[in-house]
């Protein structure tokens, strides 16, 4: 089998790659096994050394890095550059503080001696998506090395170029054979690799469908997973809010990469009058938003990354529309390119209410009070994040206990941060990325005890 890279904005061939035969998958499992034998002996302060190198030549090499990305993704080429420079702050993140993270930690008991050690576990396997095709996968990587562990990546097909340019990177960086390592393959051969005794875990971002399938595989051999999934992030604005302020921040939550993201903000809930001052604004800055060409600088929406992504959100938002939703602008489709649209009246039982948008569709919905715009964010299978626009931010966080998603931002956008953990709960997925509780994910939390 071979997989085509396609550029979604212009519909050209960009490169084809082979499929890794069984022999090669082989020949891939044992290294990794091999080189987790030497590099699980690797002192912190060494594995740091090259993560902080890992780091600089992202840094060094950012616009090939970002270029690859636009053509394989189509993400505008300004929100590429950022996405590599954000990989090199998680690299030197955990190169400054997994030692610290993995410590011994000591517990009194009885015994003369007793603590927790945090010993790596393996090859990991790593499924990753297209839609932030470094910052997926190094926000899993550079913990997953930090701790000692070794790594598995079956990338999405569309941007092996990317996969291919980590893969090289690391390996400049200075870590050894088989520590990190590419699997070109297609998913049917996922099965057999996580069923495979030398892999120890899984981590899937990815679609719920895929998430259910790894989880179910992992299962049936216990493998540990972390599964972090779909999204339909609530944006709640409150009569009181700052609405500049708020519009600004709505607008980069819903259309950053061209409204590709899980954490993207979906829903926007707006609170008695908050409606009628918010939504006008937020329509004439999606106006102002430049499409085209996601290689120029200036460009704000770009392609979706395939045309079969862009024919779904046609139909969501088409279907939305015959259940009641209003077009208030937008809706068009041109292959893979999806206009930014607006769509008001949004209710439960409509796909743009109960389903992910993955695209720069915004969907408005009134609510009457505070409560009701909580109870209406709370109506989803989904829980990654939600965020509450206020004055009142002492009132907002005692709400923070209220709302059942894996993150709650006052007067932010929700976004990822290396410091702090990153996950979702009900149809989400589960466990957690980054900080310290990312790195502990994989790792065997050993008790030792001495008498």
């Amino acid at each position: 089998m071979t997989f085509k890279s396609i550029n979604p904005y212009n519909n050209e061939e960009i490169k084809t790659y082979s499929e890794q035969s069984e022999t090669g998958i082989e020949s891939i499992l044992s290294a990794s096994e091999e080189a987790f034998d030497s590099w699980r002996t690797v002192p912190i302060p060494e594995r740091s050394r090259r993560m902080q190198k890992a780091a600089e030549l992202l840094r060094e090499n950012k616009e090939t890095y970002a270029r690859t990305m636009t053509l394989e993704m189509g993400k505008p080429i300004t929100e590429s550059i950022s996405e590599i420079e954000k990989c090199a702050w998680v690299c030197e993140f955990y190169a400054e503080n997994a030692e610290r993270f993995l410590a011994d930690q000591i517990i009194e008991t009885d015994a003369s001696e007793s603590f927790i050690s945090h010993d790596p576990i393996g090859p990991v396997l790593a499924i990753m998506p297209w839609n932030f095709p470094f910052w997926q996968v190094f926000r899993f990587v550079a913990p997953a090395l930090m701790a000692g562990n070794v790594a598995l990546l079956k990338h999405a097909p569309n941007v092996f170029g990317c996969a291919m340019h980590i893969e090289d990177l690391l390996k400049e960086a200075g870590f050894p054979d088989g520590v990190f390592q590419n699997l070109v393959i297609h998913h049917d051969k996922v099965e057999n690799i996580i069923a495979d005794d030398r892999v120890k875990a899984a981590t899937l971002t990815g679609s719920e469908r895929a998430g259910s399938s790894v989880a179910a595989l992992a299962g049936e051999h216990i493998k540990k997973t972390v599964l972090e999934l779909g999204g339909s992030n609530s944006f709640i604005v409150w009569e009181d809010a700052d609405i500049d302020q708020a519009v600004d921040t709505g607008i980069s939550a819903r259309m950053m990469n061209s409204g590709q993201s899980c954490i993207a903000a979906k829903r926007f809930i707006l609170v008695g009058d908050a409606y009628e001052k918010f939504l006008p604004a937020f329509t004439e800055k999606v106006k102002e938003l430049k499409s085209g060409d996601p290689l120029d600088e200036a460009t704000d929406i770009g392609p979706l990354a395939r045309t079969d992504l862009a024919e779904k959100l046609e139909r969501q938002v088409k279907d939305s529309v015959e259940k009641g939703a209003q077009l208030l602008m937008g809706g068009e489709r041109n292959r893979a390119y999806y206009e930014p649209t607006i769509l008001t009246n949004v209710e439960p039982g409509m796909p743009a209410f109960d389903e992910e948008l993955f695209g720069p569709a915004a969907c408005f919905i009134r609510a009457e009070s505070e409560d009701e715009a909580f109870e209406l964010a709370g109506k989803s299978k989904y829980g990654l994040g939600t965020t509450v626009f206020t004055t009142d931010t002492e009132r907002a966080l005692k709400a923070a206990g209220s709302v059942p998603d894996g993150a709650y931002f006052i007067n932010e956008l929700v976004k990822s941060d290396p410091r702090l953990p990153f996950g979702g709960t009900k149809r989400s997925g589960y466990g957690r990325e980054l900080s310290r509780e990312g790195i502990l994910e994989f790792v065997n939390k050993k008790t030792v005890y001495v008498k």
